[in-house]
This record gives C-alpha cells, sequence and structure tokens, in this order.
C-alpha cells in the first residue's frame, strides 16, 4: 500500500471527521498558527484527543498524549495537520509521538510551512512509525485556507463583508445605513471577526462612520489586528479604533509621497504603528500583512475599496448579507466598479453557503466558478 494513496477505513474516516471537530474549536484563538485537531485510538477507542488552543501552547499531539498517558504506546494518531519537526514556541511534536510509541500517524494534509513540509512524514518514518496521509485533506484545508494561502503565496485569505439591500445599495445618498442589516446579522459579524487575523478598512469609513473594527465578546476575545488604509496620514487621534488592547496598524504613503505629513497619535499606546506602505498599492499592504502572521483578512469598507479588491481580483472570499428593503437609485452602491464591455469580463463567484440570520440572508462566495 501506497504512503501516499492509503485506503482508508470507515474507522480512520470517524476518527479523522472527530479531529477535525476539534481543530475547529480554536477557529477563533490559534491565530496565527493553523487549526490542529489530534485524536489517538487504541483497540477501536478512543483514548486520547485534544486541539491547539493557542500559539505558545501546547500542540494538539501533545495534549492527546498527555490525555492518553500510557494508552498512547501502539496506539494510531490521526492528525489534522502533518506533525511538526522543528523547534518553534514549542518542541516538535515528531518527538513526542515516536518518544510515546506510537504506532501509526495519519494525517489529512502536509504542511505548507517549507519549515515542516514533507519533514515530519520523513521523521516519523525513520522512526519506524507507519505514516498515512490525505484522509478528509480538502476539510483540513478549508478550516486553515488562510494559513496555507500564505504559506504558498506570502498573502493572506482575503473576505469582503458588504451588506446590501435587495437592490444592490448600502445606504441612502445622504451615507444613512444604520442599520440596513439586523441584529443577527451583526452577531454574525463578530463571528467573523473573531476568526480572522485582522480587519482593514479605508480612511473613508473611519472619518465617516469611527468604527471599533473589534470583537465586542468575549471579555477576553483575541482581538485581530485593525488596519487603516489612510495615504495623506488623516486618521484622527480620538478614532474609536485605538479604543481597546487590540494592536493597530495604520498605512500611508512615505513622507515624500504625502502631501500630508503624519498628525499625533495616542502617545500611550504602544500597540499602534504607523507603516510607510503606499495604501493605493493594495498587493504590497497584503505582503506587509503576511510578513506578521496575517492569514485571513476581513475587508469592512465602502465602495471604494471594496470596487478595489475586486478590480484587482483580491477578493478570494465574500460575506454578502441581504437585508429585505430597497433603497433606491439614488442610494449609494455596492462597490465601485468600471464599466464592462462585455459581460464575459464580469468577475465571476460560486456560491458556498446561504444562511437566513433573523430577517435578513447570507451568502458566502468564493472567487472563480467550480471549474476554475
Amino acid at each position: 500500500m501506497s504512503a501516499t494513496s492509503p485506503a482508508f477505513d470507515a474507522a480512520d474516516t470517524h476518527a479523522m471527521q472527530r479531529a477535525l471537530q476539534l481543530a475547529a474549536r480554536g477557529l477563533e484563538t490559534t491565530d496565527p498558527n493553523p487549526r490542529v485537531g489530534c485524536v489517538l485510538v487504541q483497540g477501536g477507542a478512543i483514548v486520547g484527543e485534544s486541539w491547539h488552543a493557542r500559539a505558545g501552547e501546547a500542540h494538539a499531539e501533545v495534549r492527546a498524549l498527555e490525555a492518553a498517558g500510557a494508552r498512547a504506546r501502539g496506539a494510531t494518531a490521526y492528525v489534522t495537520l502533518e506533525p511538526c519537526s522543528h523547534f518553534g514556541r514549542t518542541p516538535p511534536c515528531t518527538d513526542a509521538l515516536i518518544s510515546a510509541g506510537i504506532a501509526r500517524v495519519v494525517f489529512a494534509t502536509e504542511d505548507p510551512n517549507p519549515e515542516v513540509h514533507g519533514r515530519g512524514a520523513q521523521q516519523l518514518r525513520a522512526a519506524g512509525i507507519r505514516v498515512e496521509q490525505g484522509l478528509c485533506s480538502e476539510a483540513a484545508e478549508e478550516l486553515n485556507v488562510g494559513f496555507f494561502k500564505r504559506m504558498r503565496v506570502g498573502a493572506p485569505f482575503v473576505r469582503l463583508k458588504l451588506a446590501m439591500s435587495l437592490d444592490g445599495r448600502t445606504a441612502l445618498a445622504s451615507g444613512e445605513s444604520r442599520w440596513i442589516t439586523g441584529e443577527a446579522a451583526r452577531a454574525d459579524v463578530q463571528r467573523w471577526r473573531a476568526r480572522s487575523s485582522a480587519v482593514i478598512t479605508g480612511i473613508g469609513t473611519v472619518l465617516a462612520d469611527d468604527p471599533r473594527l473589534d470583537v465586542r465578546a468575549p471579555p477576553d476575545a483575541r482581538q485581530p489586528v485593525r488596519v487603516v488604509l489612510d495615504t495623506h496620514w488623516r486618521t484622527p487621534a480620538t478614532a474609536r479604533l485605538f479604543e481597546g488592547s487590540g494592536p493597530v496598524l495604520i498605512f500611508g504613503a512615505p513622507p515624500r509621497a504625502s502631501a500630508t505629513r503624519p498628525g499625533p497619535l495616542p502617545i500611550d499606546r504602544q500597540h499602534i504603528r504607523r507603516v510607510e506602505t503606499d495604501p493605493r498599492n493594495l498587493p504590497a499592504v497584503l505582503a506587509v500583512l503576511s510578513r506578521l502572521k496575517c492569514n485571513e483578512l476581513l475587508v469592512e469598507a465602502g465602495a471604494q475599496l471594496a470596487g478595489a479588491f475586486l478590480r484587482e481580483n483580491l477578493a478570494d472570499e465574500l460575506i454578502l448579507y441581504i437585508a429585505p428593503m430597497l433603497l433606491g437609485p439614488q442610494a449609494r452602491p455596492l462597490a465601485q466598479l468600471p464599466p464592462l464591455e462585455r459581460l464575459a469580463l464580469a468577475p465571476r463567484f460560486t456560491l458556498r453557503e446561504t444562511q437566513v440570520l433573523g430577517p435578513d440572508l447570507r451568502l458566502v462566495l468564493r472567487r472563480g466558478t467550480p471549474e476554475t
């Protein structure tokens, strides 16, 4: 039987699905690390299981081994990601699996991190452990879609959050928009923020709406990095996004390219940083965020910035909330896009999920068609 294309049975699938369920418990807490679950099976019974909870804490394999104790010897370990083989903030998981006497390791997908990729499996095999991979690989990658993209292409996975009326409008011509959507939809946005590495907006939204862009609950929730694209450094020191404990990055043009000198910021906030990268260069902004280990980026912005992400094909996914109301042709559009000469040139998305949230509908759409 090939190590890369083994024949898995129903018991293998059941155990890996359980490991994926465990990994999802870290959806809002593990960043910038991947979400990983581990299940140990001995004699057809689960003898230990766990998940990676937070960066810097024990990985899923180590916690599962601690739960199993001596029962881990001779067991099969089902892991949603290739066990790490390098020293980071914690020791290698491969060493722990070998020391515990694990007989077989089944992992869903290889780790895209160059420090691990293939080396974890190689080290386990060298120790005489039977290693198989590929079980539930698509589900495992989807759970860490941002981590995989960052490791492979050096950019975060970008979600564009939009809310509109039935006729595709986001606010009245006057700018009034609170609230198009109901409480259930706004609570759902909080969950998308909570799983994101960063939330990004433009200076226009900051000046018009003064958003906080944080996660409201629970009180000790991990806060995403809040990012403002502010070419001419106009973010006021009194902006509400400076409230709370989460880090804030303000991208602005270098002094020679900006007509405005950076204004004052709260001097007692060590987590606030200016980044001299032209915010009009969105790929450069994404590259900086990738170097800062940003896996998933949530865009919450107005029509101009939303349109820029769409025009440059930088939005991997749309989170679209539709409210059952009509705002009329004079209301503000969803995104500023250039006119199309042919329908074939229209950006296309694949519908992945629909959910009713109170009176509203939420769509999740992935860029491209199923064929692409």
